[in-house]
């Protein structure tokens, strides 16, 4: 009797493991780059607008022989005046239904944040924030403009949530915020921020 049925059995086996090993790789790297899971997850951030350090800063205290009402006297100086928007609009969607109000704010320490607020959108895998240099309409294609300004990862698909501008930036030169998938190259949403 031939024994060719049992060598060819041997020679299947590694073919058929190897194959196998194959296919859990394929599998696990497209879950890595899908993550499809995310399809039915949510994350929800409810950050407060960054507020001042200290409410009020007092002069130093004059020298005791100083008249009340002089100009060396002790006065309490208010700090400068509280966030101020510069920007804001309401984000219209891209390939994803997204919905909120995004606000280009001056904070009264001088420094700059990008607010979402009421955001609604999808989760995605390595989803980021930008500022762009084009209106949301051309942002919302496979294009950010000249010099997008990346603030960082998307922290939540729901809220409200600030974004630090890096300072010394001009905000003027951006018409637009942009939830961009860094992965896949496509706009989740954008809004044009409007002078207010």
């Amino acid at each position: 009797m031939s024994d060719t049925p049992r060598r060819s059995g041997r020679i299947l086996r590694p073919a058929l493991a190897a194959a196998a090993v194959l296919v859990l790789l394929g599998a696990g790297l497209g879950l890595y780059v899908f993550q499809p899971w995310k399809a039915f997850t949510n994350t929800t951030v409810d950050e407060a607008l960054p507020a001042p350090a200290a409410a009020m800063s007092t002069a130093p205290a004059p020298p005791a022989s100083a008249a009340p009402g002089s100009a060396t006297a002790a006065a309490a100086t208010p700090a400068p005046a509280g966030p101020v928007d510069l920007a804001r609009g309401g984000f219209r969607s891209g390939e994803h239904t997204t919905t909120g109000t995004a606000r280009l704010v001056r904070l009264a320490d001088g420094s700059a944040v990008l607010r979402l607020e009421g955001l609604d959108t999808s989760e995605g895998p390595d989803v980021r924030v930008y500022l762009s240099t084009l209106p949301a309409d051309r942002s919302r294609r496979d294009d950010l403009g000249d010099k997008p300004l990346e603030l960082g990862k998307l922290k939540g698909n729901h809220g409200n949530q600030n974004y630090a501008v890096p300072a010394g930036t001009d905000v003027t030169a951006f018409h637009s915020t942009v939830i961009w998938c860094q992965r896949f190259s496509v706009t989740f949403g954008a809004a044009d921020l409007a002078a207010v």
